[in-house]
This record gives C-alpha cells, sequence and structure tokens, in this order.
C-alpha cells in the first residue's frame, strides 16, 4: 500500500501521453537526455582538474639545521614596595 505499482506508472504514462502529445513529449525527454550528458561531463572535467591539483610542483628542501638563540633574560626588577 506504501508504493506504486507497475499499473500505476502505466496509467500515469498515458496521461502524460494523452496531455503532452507524442512529440512534444519526446522533444522534453530529448531535452533531459541532453540535461543529464552535459551533467556528466562537466562532473568528468571536474574529476580531471581535481587529478590535475593533486600532483604537487617540486618544491626546495626545507632548512631544518638549527640556529643560536640568544639568551632569554629575565626583566630588571622594579622599584616597586608592594612587591615585598
Amino acid at each position: 500500500m506504501g508504493g506504486f505499482s507497475i499499473w500505476h506508472i502505466l496509467i500515469f504514462a498515458v496521461i502524460l501521453l494523452l496531455l503532452f502529445g507524442g512529440n512534444r513529449f519526446s522533444a522534453m525527454m530529448g531535452d533531459v537526455a541532453k540535461g543529464l550528458k552535459s551533467f556528466k561531463q562537466g562532473m568528468q572535467d571536474d574529476d580531471e582538474k581535481k587529478a590535475d591539483t593533486r600532483q604537487l610542483p617540486p618544491q626546495q628542501p626545507i632548512d631544518v639545521t638549527p640556529r643560536p638563540t640568544e639568551p632569554v633574560t629575565p626583566p630588571p626588577p622594579t622599584s616597586d614596595d608592594t612587591n615585598r
């Protein structure tokens, strides 16, 4: 009771053919097919672009040698009497 049977689909198709006529209905289905074809072609183009961007260009090596750092000196004490 929850779904369409083959009879429901056939009756719906006959009503569509009566409303739109054979030529107009086939023209609409041709337009739908062209749209699907261009959509698939666009998806393939996107996949090719992603494959091209995955290849990283050669990079310069990263310098990881340690550099000498200056010793950190604490700030001079303040002459504030509240700290004592």
